[in-house]
C-alpha cells in the first residue's frame, strides 16, 4: 500500500481542488490519501463525492498552533502545525477553534499586505484574493503574489525574515491554538493528532524535543517523520525520539498541487503505522471506494 497522509486543495492554500486532488492521487498510484486543509474540512465533502474506485479517503486537518514563550528570550513564541486526523468535524469545540483560526485569515493577509506595501512592495489585496480564489486566504497566496511581481523566484523563498516567514518582516500573527489545547481537542473529537514537520528548520524556529515530550505525555499520537523540509539526520534523530516516547512515525507530501515541488507519494506512511491510526481513531471512518461518508 502507498499512504499519504498530508495534502491540501483550495479548500485552503493547495492549487488542486479537492476533486482534482483524489483524481491526482489515484492517478499517482496511491491507495489511501488524506486531505489535510489549513484549519478547515470545507473540502471533505468535494473529494468524498469525486473519490475514485481502488482509493481510500482519511479526512483531516492541519491546525495552527502557538506555543507560548516561556521567557523575553523567546520572542511571540513557536508557531507549529498539528495533522489531525479522523476526527468529528462536527463536535462543537474544535469546530468553534477551526472556526477562529479562519476567520483570523483575512484581516491578516490584509495586514500582510499594506506591511509589504510598505516595505515598497506593489502587492495588492485585488491579487491576493485572485490567487486564494474560493480557498481560504493564507500566507502561501500572499508568497504567490510576490512569485507574479518577480520580487522571489518561488512560494519557498518568500518564507524568511525578509519577508514573511514566521516574524518576518512581513509577517502578522493570526489566531493560534495552544498545542496542548489542541491534542486535548483533537482526542476529544475522536481524532489522531500528529506533530507535522516538527524539526523543518528552513521554516523558522521549532519546539525543542522537551516539548516534544510533554506533547506525548499529553496525548501526542505521533511525529511526521519522512517530509521533504527533514534531511536524512533529522529523519533519524526523529525515529530515535519517537521511539523513546512510543510515538507513531508517519511519512507525507505535504503536497500542495503546483505551488511546491512536493509530489503526491513523494513520502509514504507504513501500512502498519496507518492500521494504528484507524484503530484510534472513533470521529471518522477512512472512506474507501466512490461516495459515502466519513462520518460514524
Amino acid at each position: 500500500m502507498r499512504i499519504d497522509l498530508h495534502t491540501h486543495s483550495t479548500a485552503s492554500d493547495g492549487t488542486d481542488t479537492p476533486a482534482e486532488l483524489v483524481r491526482n492521487a489515484a492517478a499517482a498510484g496511491l491507495d489511501v490519501v488524506a486531505l489535510t486543509d489549513h484549519d478547515t474540512v470545507a473540502g471533505h465533502r468535494a473529494a468524498l463525492d469525486a473519490l475514485p474506485a481502488g482509493l481510500t479517503l482519511v479526512t483531516g486537518a492541519e491546525l495552527s498552533c502557538r506555543l507560548a514563550p516561556a521567557g523575553p528570550a523567546d520572542g511571540e513564541g513557536v508557531s507549529l502545525h498539528l495533522l489531525a486526523y479522523l476526527f468529528d468535524p462536527d463536535e462543537p469545540e474544535l469546530a468553534r477553534e477551526r472556526e477562529l483560526v479562519r476567520d483570523d485569515r483575512e484581516p491578516r493577509a490584509r495586514k500582510m499586505v499594506a506591511r509589504l506595501q510598505e516595505l515598497g512592495v506593489p502587492v495588492t489585496w485585488e491579487q491576493v484574493a485572485r490567487i486564494a480564489g474560493d480557498g481560504a486566504v493564507g500566507r502561501p497566496h500572499v508568497a504567490t503574489a510576490l512569485v507574479e511581481l518577480g520580487v522571489v523566484p518561488t512560494v519557498s523563498d518568500a518564507f524568511t525574515a525578509e519577508w514573511i516567514g514566521n516574524g518576518g518582516r512581513a509577517d502578522v500573527r493570526k489566531h493560534e491554538l495552544d498545542p496542548f489545547e489542541a491534542v486535548r481537542l483533537v482526542k476529544g473529537a475522536g481524532g489522531v493528532a500528529v506533530f507535522a514537520h516538527p524539526l523543518a528548520v528552513k521554516r523558522g524556529r521549532c519546539v525543542p524535543e522537551s516539548v516534544i515530550a510533554e506533547l506525548a505525555a499529553a496525548g501526542l499520537d505521533g511525529v511526521e517523520v519522512d517530509h521533504m523540509d527533514h534531511d536524512a539526520p533529522t529523519r533519524a534523530r526523529l525515529r530515535g525520539l519517537a521511539a523513546d516516547l512510543g510515538l507513531l512515525t508517519t511519512g507525507s507530501s505535504d503536497y500542495h498541487g503546483s505551488r511546491k515541488t512536493c509530489r503526491l507519494g513523494e513520502y509514504t506512511t507504513d501500512p502498519e503505522i496507518y492500521g494504528e491510526i484507524v484503530r484510534r481513531a472513533t470521529g471518522a471512518f477512512p472512506v474507501p471506494g466512490t461516495g459515502g461518508s466519513a462520518l460514524r
